[in-house]
């Protein structure tokens, strides 16, 4: 999977974080996805409206975490699309109920830049995938990462029947806002 950054500004160092147990805030992150067809008409856009996670900081600013998304709340504001989505051919929200990603390593690279590797499953397939986020917000209590992610469908096993309309490179953006946990 490649890596794309986003054009976020950043407020600080993600290196002086102090070491500690976050939780993502639900009101201040976002999981959107976007495709387009293959024409290019059409640019179908959407957002996972339940989303929850956690994270932990470690000494010198490297982290781990995971942000889970409920595959059921996908809303691209047209409900028989909303429909198919959850179906089979899609997310298949029956059998697999999450899409998960497992951030192993969050590595800051720069002035509000950091490097994140890890794992996301969906529909029981689990694949790597490294990419660079960008913090909007460097606060002590609360951070801000922002990046926008090709996710091929394929490599989950979404290979549709309406594959020759629909490109197979889906884009993720992802705002994920975490808060310090009180000790």
């Amino acid at each position: 999977m490649s890596n794309t950054t986003s054009n976020s500004h950043s407020s600080g160092s993600l290196a002086d974080i102090g070491p500690g147990r976050w939780t993502l805030d639900q009101a201040g992150s976002s999981v959107r996805i976007q495709n387009k067809t293959l024409a290019g008409l059409i640019n179908v856009k959407g957002v996972f409206t339940k989303v929850s996670g956690e994270g932990e900081v470690l000494a010198g600013g490297g982290a781990h975490g995971s942000i889970t998304i409920d595959a059921a709340s996908v809303d691209t504001k047209n409900t028989k699309r909303d429909v198919h989505l959850r179906s089979a051919d899609f997310f298949d929200v029956d059998k697999h109920p999450s899409l998960v990603f497992t951030a192993t390593d969050v590595t800051p690279v720069g002035e509000g830049t950091a490097q994140v590797t890890g794992e996301l499953t969906v529909l029981g397939k689990s694949n790597a995938l490294s990419f660079t986020a960008e913090a909007s917000e460097i606060s002590p209590d609360a951070v801000t990462l922002t990046a926008e992610v090709p996710v091929d469908r394929r490599e989950f096993g979404m290979a549709l029947k309406q594959a020759k309309v629909i490109k197979p490179v889906a884009i993720v953006t992802l705002t994920a806002r975490f808060v310090r946990q009180s000790s």
